[in-house]
């Protein structure tokens, strides 16, 4: 009898299996199909931005004196009766049950800004989308995006659109002059705002990082999502990505290419390393979840698709420059890299806040990429702060790097908390900090945020150290020398051969794009899919699998198998990869192309610097006895809550608080306090036992002493706890200070 029942199960269990499989075989290729028709559309329609906000144009870069393919345009504003965006369309009562999100809590945040001030002065936002084979939009893709987040705290939004080819002949000066010219417009459009915040998804935040160090005086707070500034990082046997350049020979196969493409550079190229990166995912996992999931993951994948899809293309200029200048030369971080002749790019001439979001998760731009050029530039945190900078960093343990700037659950945590505190760092003392998130267990889904003080050693410990980068620089080397050889010779040639007809036959034969029109309605075989999908979900023709079906769990155990063995081929070919670069450019006759630089010119640089840091102790000492009861106050504040380095958004606010109410400060214009408050922080990470000793300078009569001695208790009170040791040191100290010779009550 058991027999009997086994037996009957196992057959029940394959018809079940059988003719699930062959409805999800239909319905998976009808999602294919979809793709391609989706590839399609999409190019009839000129490729338009991917985002869900409608938007208008502001202006358009191709109009300009020197054209580019770049357009700025503002995203319409849900709360304003004539320009809502598509969020605002009424919902059914059926989607207003829904709740897509992953959270408990229906409420997305609270309003940290519309509340407060009038959208005329509110900071504006500027979102930059990487180009690097896609298009734009991706920024904005979700209603849980960034674009979300800032509307929903009451910023004007604005986004930097290109279109799918470059102007003929337009370089990457060309587009970071363009890109200044609309942040100019912005600053114009909204005279009354602080300067507009600067968002950069991936290669748009290098092209953000560009825009502040031409144009300091134009931007406030930037942040760099995901974006490589140092492209020599890495950890050895971990991240094989930094090794293509040197291993293809450097930047010639971009001119190669080029060439081929009549001064255009295909975008599909860049996408097809992209996804040869995870071959696991690229040939079977992405496929198979579509597959296994048919019933309801069909929609995510195809509005992926959309963009992921859409490739865009380059100027031979532009590709040039970008793998000659930063991801084979480096030069970036090292300030050499030049964009207009005779001109490098100084990263430290931007003394506006930085964010830096990186993810250990990210196999594109690992940390170490997004991280080591704070090392490479400032040297050291006492450079940074002498600089008056401040650069906060977030790190994430494992969302992937599209997960950085397109998931929504990010989007409602770290973009929301990012984006909440832009006014907050613009008050941060100078210096390198990490940003720390965390629920508030008072208030759900709602976060508290804390920065704490951090020393370049905090970054090392990302790194394996930088004794592997030795290598790049005879790739840089060889690098030139390949192109100019190519140039002379083969070049002229390539370029003969090539016209608009021969490069658009190439870009249309491939792979990346073959794969999809070859699966679309321009295949005449593929019209029966169509109708048999329609019939499969009309009604109850759906017939899914059970979950503990034996022949379903087969299935889940080969997919896992054939992942694994993908894998298992990718840490080979990586190692492989790792391995012939090695052997090729860390020989010891590759040494004659290492850089020389004398002891001589080591000392002399380390003797300016240390000369500067002195030049910049005097002068702050010199202000320690300088000011009246303001910046006695602000001395105070500071001391106290900097104390355990940790500087929370809540002390902030509480300082804010103390400073509108008190009738000595609330009419400092809020530019003279934001120096005051820099210029005091300086004043006690120079010297903080005399910033302190010579409070009494500052506060000149008892009544000023004693008023402020009362406000510093009222601060302790607000906090609404006991002070940390720390800060009970600091307390007692200025007491003391304060105190000393002063009469009795």
């Amino acid at each position: 009898m058991m027999l009997a029942a086994e037996t009957l199960k196992w057959g029940s269990d394959a018809y079940e299996y059988w003719r699930d499989s062959a409805e999800r075989t239909v319905l998976f290729w009808d999602a294919m199909r979809k793709r391609g028709n989706i590839y399609l559309e999409h190019l009839r329609d000129e490729q338009p931005p991917v985002l869900v906000f409608d938007h208008e144009m502001i202006e358009d870069g191709r109009d300009f004196d020197r054209p580019v393919n770049y357009a700025l345009v503002r995203i319409l504003d849900r709360r304003h009766e004539e320009s809502q965006d598509r969020r605002q369309k009424i919902k059914t009562a059926e989607q207003t049950d829904i709740d897509h999100r992953d959270s408990d809590h229906i409420r997305r945040h609270k309003a940290l800004v519309s509340e407060k001030s009038p959208y005329s002065t509110s900071r504006p936002i500027v979102i930059i989308d990487p180009r690097a084979g896609h298009g734009p939009g991706i920024g904005g893709s979700k209603q849980d995006s960034q674009i979300g987040m800032a509307l929903d705290a009451g910023h004007p939004v604005y986004f930097m659109i290109f279109y799918t080819d470059p102007v003929p002949g337009q370089t990457l000066t060309d587009v970071r002059n363009a890109q200044i010219k609309f942040v100019e417009k912005i600053r114009e459009l909204h005279p009354k705002a602080p300067k507009p915040a600067i968002i950069g998804n991936c290669q748009g935040g290098w092209a953000a990082a560009l825009i502040g160090a031409e144009r300091p005086d134009l931007v406030g707070p930037m942040v760099f999502n995901g974006s490589p500034l140092s492209y020599w990082g890495g950890i050895e046997g971990v991240h094989p990505m930094r090794y293509l350049g040197g291993l293809w020979g450097g930047v010639w196969i971009n001119s190669f290419l080029s060439d081929l493409g009549n001064n255009k550079f295909d975008g599909a190229n860049l996408v097809a390393n992209f996804e040869n990166l995870n071959p696991a995912n690229t040939l079977w996992e992405k496929q198979y979840n579509l597959y296994a999931k048919i019933d309801t993951e069909e929609k995510r994948y195809l509005d992926f698709e959309r963009w992921w899809g859409g490739f865009f293309s380059l100027s031979g200029e532009e590709i040039h420059t970008i793998v000659d200048g930063l991801f084979v030369g480096n030069k970036l971080e090292q300030g050499k890299f030049e964009l207009d002749e005779g001109r490098t790019v100084d990263l430290k001439h931007n003394n506006n806040p930085v964010v830096i979001f990186a993810s250990f998760g990210d196999n594109i731009t690992p940390p170490q990429q997004a991280f080591n050029w704070i090392i490479k530039t400032y040297g050291t945190v006492d450079e940074i702060k002498r600089r008056g900078q401040v650069i906060v960093c977030i790190e994430h343990e494992e969302i992937g790097h599209l997960g950085i700037f397109v998931s929504a659950k990010i989007a409602r945590k770290e973009h929301k908390e990012i984006i909440a505190s832009f006014d907050m760092l613009d008050w941060l003392p100078p210096g390198l900090y990490q940003m720390a998130i965390e629920e508030d267990p008072k208030e759900p889904g709602e976060y508290k945020v804390s920065y704490f003080e951090k020393q370049m050693k905090d970054i090392m410990t990302f790194d394996d150290g930088f004794g592997d980068e030795k290598a790049f620089y005879p790739v840089r080397t060889l690098s030139t020398i390949n192109d100019t050889v190519y140039r002379l010779t083969l070049s002229p040639w390539v370029k003969l051969a090539s016209n608009e007809f021969t490069a658009e036959t190439l870009r249309q034969m491939h792979p990346m794009r073959t794969q999809r029109y070859l699966v679309s309605d321009l295949n005449p075989w593929l019209l029966p899919l169509a109708f048999g999908a329609s019939m499969i979900k009309e009604g109850d023709n759906r017939h899914p699998v059970s979950e503990d079906n034996i022949f379903y769990q087969a299935e889940k155990y080969v997919s896992d198998f054939i992942t694994d063995r993908l894998n298992v081929y990718r840490k080979m070919r990586d190692s492989f990869l790792e391995t012939t670069f090695k052997f090729m450019y860390e020989t010891p006759w590759m040494e004659i192309f290492q850089p020389y630089v004398s002891l001589e010119e080591t000392n002399a640089a380390n003797a300016r610097q240390k000369e500067l840091m002195h030049q910049d102790a005097v002068l702050w000492r010199e202000q320690m006895g300088k000011g009246d009861f303001p910046e006695a106050v602000i001395r105070i504040l500071l001391a106290v809550g900097l104390a355990d380095q940790k500087v929370g958004r809540k002390g902030y606010e509480l300082m804010t608080r103390l400073i509108e109410e008190n009738k000595e400060l609330k009419d400092i214009r809020i530019r003279d306090l934001k120096q005051m408050v820099h210029s005091q922080a300086r004043l006690l990470q120079t010297d903080t036992d005399m910033a302190i000793n010579t409070l009494p300078q500052l506060l000149s009569t008892p009544k000023k002493r004693r008023e402020a001695l009362s406000l510093m208790n009222k601060a302790i009170k607000l906090t609404g706890r006991e002070p940390k040791p720390e800060e009970s040191t600091v307390l007692d100290k200025i007491k003391g200070v304060l105190q000393k010779g002063m009469p009795a009550e």
